[in-house]
This record gives C-alpha cells, structure tokens and sequence, in this order.
C-alpha cells in the first residue's frame, strides 16, 4: 500500500513588528503552509489557526532580525515554529513548516 501524501494548510499572511532595539523598526512578513498527516490533522489545523496565528505573531515579535537571517536562521525559525505549534495544538501533529514568503523591511 502506499503512503498517503501529506495535506498542507495555508497560513494567512502575518506581518510583525521584530524585536530591534533603538527607534527603527524592522518588519516580516510570512507567507507559509504547514504539513500533517492527513485530512483529519488539517481541519484541526484550520480549527487552531487563530492560536496559531497569534502564536506565530508572538514569536516572531520577540525575534531579533539577525536570528532569522540566511539559511541557519530560517531553519532554526521553522523548527521553533513546529515545536510550538504542535503544543497548541496536541494531540494533532505539524510535521512542517514551508515559508512560500519570508520578506524583511
């Protein structure tokens, strides 16, 4: 039998002031879907995207513009993402995080 392609849910864009210090403000903006299992996983996905959204907004507030530089940086942010949304939303799993946008002004 072969494996069932995972499902992937859009996130709507979230824009969000980073943590810089001094009086310029450094904004991002992310675009990203999130991968699970499968039908079931994503409509409990879809049921928490107010958290999630508020959860994704909270962290990247608190993030300085250099931790999400280069390729390091973007990973580090995908892994702290998934680790977070998974607590919110046990006992369904993300199992990724695709950035389709990741712009810094």
């Amino acid at each position: 039998m072969p494996a069932k392609p995972p499902v992937f849910v859009e996130v709507p864009d979230i824009v969000a002031n980073l943590n810089t210090p001094g009086r310029r403000q450094t904004f991002v903006k992310l675009r990203a879907r999130v991968e699970v299992a499968d039908e079931s996983q994503a409509k409990i996905v879809q049921a928490a995207m107010p958290r999630l959204l508020d959860l994704f907004g909270s962290y990247l507030r608190e993030t300085r513009p250099e931790e999400i530089r280069g390729s390091a940086g973007t990973q580090r942010l995908r892994e702290e993402i998934v680790t977070r949304s998974n607590l919110a939303i046990a006992p369904a799993k993300i199992s990724d995080v695709l950035f389709v946008e990741l712009v810094m002004q």
